[in-house]
């Protein structure tokens, strides 16, 4: 019990963010007064090294530890990783939006490349559809903060998030675990392996998840906010020796849980349908059906050419499809609804070399990404008889080499030092029509009633290539083995595109057809990573500077396209800001207090800044933020451990609080608008942007002494406090449509869940 007690603390000890992917036993040697948090051992720089040795801003949640926080979903770790905004996009169930430091991207529409990368073991996940990923069958979730390019696959500027799926075990195994709890949730997960020979094993895992939802659709009664989702994974392995491995992985899900349409914040125009009493109540009258499905395949060969060089090849292809309904105005009628579809696919293939000497070790690598994104949908303005129809693809090709290598000059300095040359290639088309009526024959072919007006946007085979080399140069100073002083500078870059709405007909200058262009990050870090009183406490310090330049920025309003004096239309525009200053701080620590009782915590502050925005030569920043980045957040946790010993087993009850300040979700500033200055709208309307909160969460896990039982009570959200998490605007500075749209999207109630778990 010994090794479990401390497995489990060592899990938990964790939640701070440390970069962990695997605690090492303690010393069966050790006398009990003695045990302490262990030595961490990680793979962050595709090499295995302790933790204290990376010089790099890194967070890690293993499966244990998520399991004994009641993590529901890959949101969770926002919670636990400093700066970081990992969220749910509006009027969507599986939509990834993720900002790192204040670098991310929030339109999830076709033609936007995301700031932070996500990936499946090593897999890029191109498109954020359907990236909401349930945590099942895993090893360990990874997040790496800052820009990345010289280690991974596909280069990205804010950030990275890895979910790294567990194993095959060289036994049979299988595993069984069911939740039940609030709004009648029911999840079933199982998994297993076997191995047919002693080098070839096949395994799976698939999870139903099923909960009613948090509130209702008024007017469809339909449930709102709940979650109908069946995913599934099968996997084979194969060493014909002890130098080759090969894996073949497939996974896919099926997302079909209700659209989810938003909270009307404001009345109807007409005065006679009033705010819904509950946050996660609606009056959509679109509809409620909802589909999103993704699936790939992956194959992965490694050969290790001798004790110092691994080769190594990634080939995977994904692809995606949604089909959803967007009710803007969260009212019954047509004033502003959206059905819409987006497809996506993508093919990538990457190789690897890894070299570990004694004192020189790193990874070079080539990359290839060839990727296709491609949607459509209407608009639908019953108020003004109008629909505008609007679709478009764009392909992506990127080219890409890079390699990071670390020289130890010394017992206590090294240098690192990285590179990446990357080249892309966006194809773009996009096109925009008017027409008379609701519903476009353009969109829906059956449908005759309405009449086409005219072509707004008509681009087809929109070119733009873009190509960037990225250093990173890292130097790293070890007094002792526990403490580690480092300093980095890493360059990020990310592609221009195409704006998906982009507006040929008022665009007299024809520079929607140049695109916008590539966005940079240069980041400055300097870093303190410890271990003191013989491995008692854990503590990570990281201060960083980021200057952002030609910032990526998407502004969207309605439009009067005919002078009229009513906005009948809506226009979007896609532009570079000059340049953005980041600085931040960021602390993760883990206290052993004793045997009992571990402390927890981590806190992040940014202080972002759009500093330059030239329009006809004058400088407009002020009239712009940065968007998704609180000025302050953190977590404390306090985890009770007590072994019970043979007979009964061991505890662990962990509660925490979790803090986010206010922040903006858009780069444009959301107060609300004061009563009297909109004639619809008399009274007025509240703040769309945010408020600070604070999330309450207590769970307690028993665990038996045979290790394969295990039983948790989960309860988060405890003092059921309402967060926005994202909204809807287009009633302030411009209306579009009568009623308009001007609604929020919030996380999760107080729920409780209690759950089972068994290893046969």
């Amino acid at each position: 019990m010994n090794t479990l007690r401390f497995g489990l603390v060592s899990a938990l000890a964790l939640t701070a963010g440390q970069y962990a992917a695997h605690a090492q036993d303690a010393d069966d040697e050790a006398p009990e007064e003695a045990r302490t948090l262990g030595r961490v051992t990680v793979t962050a720089q595709r090499r295995e090294e302790d933790l204290i040795d990376v010089p790099l801003s890194v967070s890690a949640f293993s499966a244990d530890q998520l399991e004994a926080t009641g993590a529901v979903d890959i949101t969770s770790i926002q919670r636990s990783t400093p700066n970081a905004t990992i969220e749910v996009a509006r009027g969507s169930n599986s939509t990834l939006i993720a900002f790192i430091r204040g670098v991310g991207q929030q339109d999830p529409l076709w033609g936007f490349e995301p700031g932070v990368g996500l990936y499946v073991d090593d897999v890029y996940i191109a498109r954020p559809q359907g990236a909401i990923l349930d945590i099942f069958d895993i090893e360990r979730i990874e997040v790496l903060r800052g820009p990345q390019g010289t280690l991974y696959g596909r280069n990205t500027i804010g950030g990275a998030i890895k979910y790294v799926t567990a194993k095959m075990d060289d036994e049979p195994d299988l595993k069984a675990k069911v939740n039940v709890g609030s709004y009648s949730q029911l999840d079933t997960i199982v998994s297993g392996s076997v191995p047919l020979s002693d080098t070839f094993k096949v395994g799976g895992a698939i999870a139903n998840y099923q909960r009613d939802g948090y509130g209702e659709n008024l007017f469809t009664g339909a449930d709102h906010y709940d979650k109908d989702v069946l995913a599934y994974r099968v996997s084979a392995e194969w060493a014909p020796t002890d130098s080759l491995f090969f894996r073949f992985a497939y996974d896919k899900s099926e997302d079909n849980s209700n659209a989810k349409h938003g909270h009307r914040l404001i009345p109807s125009g007409d005065g006679t349908l009033p705010v819904t009493d509950n946050v996660y109540d609606t009056r959509a009258g679109i509809g409620d059906d909802n589909s999103v499905e993704t699936e790939g395949y992956s194959f992965t060969g490694e050969w290790d050419v001798n004790n110092e060089i691994t080769l190594k090849s990634v080939t995977a292809y994904r692809e995606g499809a949604t089909v959803t309904p967007i009710d803007f105005d969260a009212l019954p009628g047509q004033d502003f609804d959206v059905p819409a579809y987006y497809s996506d696919d993508q093919f990538s293939q990457e190789f690897q070399m890894l070299y570990n000497g004694d004192r020189l070790s790193g990874v070079a690598g080539i990359y290839y990404l060839d990727g296709s994104a491609d949607g459509a949908f209407d608009l639908l303005l019953s108020a003004l008889g109008l629909t505008v129809y609007q679709a478009g693809k764009q392909d992506k090709e990127n080219f890409s080499v890079y390699g990071d290598f670390t020289y130890d000059l010394t017992d206590q300095w090294s240098v690192s030092l990285g590179g990446r040359f990357t080249k892309d290639e966006t194809t773009a088309d996009v096109t925009r029509e008017l027409w008379l009526g609701m519903g476009s024959g353009s969109f829906d072919p059956t449908n005759t009633s309405s009449i086409f007006f005219v072509t707004q946007t008509g681009y087809e085979g929109l070119n733009r290539e873009d190509e960037e080399f990225t250093p990173r140069i890292s130097v790293s100073y070890k007094p002792t083995d526990d403490l580690n002083i480092y300093a980095t500078y890493a360059q990020g870059f990310k592609a221009g595109g195409f704006d998906p709405r982009a507006r040929a007909d008022l665009d007299t200058l024809g520079l929607s057809q140049e695109g916008f262009g590539p966005e940079k990050v240069d980041s400055y870090e300097i870093g303190i990573k410890g271990s003191f009183f013989d491995d008692r406490l854990l503590l990570n310090t990281a201060v960083f500077f980021a200057e952002y330049t030609d910032q990526q920025i998407t502004v969207q309003s309605g439009a009067d396209s005919d002078n009229d004096g009513v906005n009948d239309t809506f226009v979007s525009s896609v532009f570079n800001a000059g340049s953005s200053e980041y600085t931040g701080l960021e602390l993760e620590g883990s206290w052993f207090i004793n045997d009992e009782f571990t402390l927890m915590g981590n806190l992040g502050y940014i202080d972002a800044e759009i500093q330059e925005i030239l329009s006809a030569g004058t400088n407009i920043a002020d009239q712009f933020v940065t968007q998704n980045t609180p000025e302050l957040q953190g977590q404390l946790s306090l985890n009770y451990m007590r072994d019970f010993g043979p007979e009964f087993g061991a505890i662990s009850i962990t509660g925490s609080a979790s803090y986010r300040d206010a922040y903006y979700l858009f780069n444009v500033e959301n107060p609300g608008f004061a009563p009297g200055t909109n004639v619809l709208f008399p009274n007025g309307g509240p703040a769309l942007d945010p408020d600070s909160y604070t999330l309450l969460d207590l769970s307690f896990v028993w665990t038996s002494p045979s290790e394969r039982l295990r039983f948790g009570i989960h309860g988060r959200n405890l003092t059921d406090e309402e967060y926005r998490v994202a909204a809807y605007n287009f009633v302030t500075p411009s209306q579009l449509g009568f009623d308009s749209a001007y609604s929020a999207f919030y996380g999760p109630p107080r729920t409780l869940t209690a759950s089972i778990s068994v290893d046969f």
